[in-house]
């Protein structure tokens, strides 16, 4: 099978049916098509989208399919055809190339492209599949968790100049830029079970607004720094095709930022505009601490904006699911438990699941004799960012002596230098002139109290 000329093909027929097949959308595009055939937003227009017809040419279709020569691969084929003035391809016998590619197509390649589907769908060559157009589109995330329709929404929505500072304040991550998926995470059953959830809320969301249930999909995540959260939630997204707004409150409660209970506001509004989606936010203790302050009257007033913002916003209502993320629960006086209707624990990885984060990470790496189960008894207290590290160092050790196979040595070495980097972390230093410099007292937070996201993340 000549796979580049297969590539080159489905996106032929593909646009040929979009062009001609009306009832079709572009939340029927493949979003790999759908990028390179977006076009920008024009004043009086919605914000940016696909456009008809769809025009592949030799630089487009490069880009769609990753052929280096699109036209070479075709070329051969009775049914293609290139405009020697534009560079424009095109089928000339558009059933014949239908033939050809379901000849040579898979049920998978099927429930990548909805328009692929129902082309398969009406064809006689297409009875072997059992793939409906229904089951393509329900697997093909919608346009709206593409990464160009989110720019384009938020460059219509908001004013560089003036939104500056909020825009400042958020990170939208499209699913499509988001690398951790749920397979890549080690979890435990109370975490599982809140995932399910999670995603059966959200399919289900029509009927839990149909019997009154509003009051659903805030919550907040609990744990050390380096224990998962964030990639919990960033897992979530790329399993739903939703996009996450990321929010770490530390930087709204800032005294260097303006309006600041403005910023909050537009926070939760583009969230809502981009719903469905996910809204995370970092540092929910940083709500507790501006709530017990005396000063910054108008960061209170940030934080109470804040606070009925969280009351206001519904994943029935708004399709936006709140996830909050602290390290400090500690902090949080009753006030900010009550927003959320689900507490979720992090805690730090148990023997067990220390020894199948470290299974997870090494997936992909050359090892020789490497035992996780000895690791794991080693290691006693670290979380999965902890142990990401430590393979890390492995690695690179070896690398230094030109190895790729890292060894049981290399890794038991560098759950050692671990070990003495985070005593000298937590031991009282002294300075040049005699002076003593605390240590910041945290086991392993590595020094800035943020969970990074790579806590039991073993991708």
């Amino acid at each position: 099978m000549n796979a580049p000329a297969v590539d080159v093909v489905e996106l032929l027929v593909t646009a040929s049916r979009y062009n001609d097949d009306r009832s079709l959308d572009a939340d029927d595009l493949p979003p790999r098509y759908r990028r390179v055939f977006w076009t920008e937003h024009e004043e009086g227009d919605e914000p940016g989208g696909v456009q008809r017809p769809l025009r592949v040419t030799e630089s487009n279709a490069k880009t769609a399919t990753g052929v280096e020569r699109p036209w070479e691969a075709v070329s051969e084929e009775l049914f293609t055809d290139r405009d020697d003035f534009d560079g424009t391809l095109s089928l000339t016998q558009p059933d014949m190339a239908v033939s050809w590619l379901l000849d040579r197509v898979d049920e998978d390649r099927l429930r990548s492209n909805p328009v692929l589907a129902a082309v398969a769908e009406d064809s006689s060559d297409g009875d072997e599949f059992d793939v409906s157009y229904e089951d393509a589109r329900e697997e093909t995330r919608p346009i709206q968790a593409d990464r160009v329709w989110i720019d384009a929404l938020l460059e219509e929505y908001f004013d560089e100049e003036e939104d500056a500072e909020m825009l400042d304040l958020v990170t939208v991550r499209a699913p499509e830029e988001i690398e951790t998926t749920l397979d890549d995470l080690v979890l435990t059953g109370d975490q599982e079970g809140e995932i399910q959830k999670l995603v059966t809320a959200i399919e289900h969301r029509d009927y839990l607004a149909q019997i009154g249930l509003r009051e659903i999909g805030k919550l907040l995540f609990v744990g050390p720094p380096g224990t998962g959260k964030t990639s919990v939630a960033r897992g979530v997204a790329h399993e739903l095709g939703l996009p996450v707004v990321e929010v770490k409150l530390s930087m709204v409660t800032s005294q260097y930022l303006g309006e600041t209970a403005k910023n909050v506001e537009k926070t939760f509004e583009v969230a809502k505009r981009l719903a469905p989606c996910i809204l995370f936010i970092d540092e929910f203790d940083s709500v507790a601490k501006t709530r017990r302050s005396d000063e910054h009257a108008a960061l209170k007033r940030a934080v109470n904006t804040l606070l009925k913002s969280i009351d206001d916003i519904s994943l029935i209502n708004d399709e936006v699911l709140l996830v909050s993320a602290t390290n400090h629960p500690d902090q949080l006086d009753a006030a900010a438990w009550r927003r959320f209707d689900e507490i979720v624990n992090f805690p730090r990885p148990d023997r067990e699941m220390r020894a199948d984060i470290l299974r997870v990470i090494t997936r992909e790496m050359q090892v020789g004799d490497f035992d996780p189960e000895e690791v794991a008894d080693r290691t006693e207290g670290l979380t999965g960012s902890d142990l990401r590290m430590v393979l890390r160092e492995a690695v690179l050790e070896a690398l230094t002596e030109d190895r790729r196979t890292i060894t049981q040595a290399d890794v038991m070495n560098a759950v050692e230098d671990f070990e003495e980097r985070d005593n000298l972390k937590n031991a009282d230093m002294i300075d040049g002139d005699g002076t003593a410099v605390a240590g910041d007292g945290g086991i392993h937070d590595h020094g800035d109290g943020h969970d990074h996201g790579d806590g039991h993340d073993h991708g």
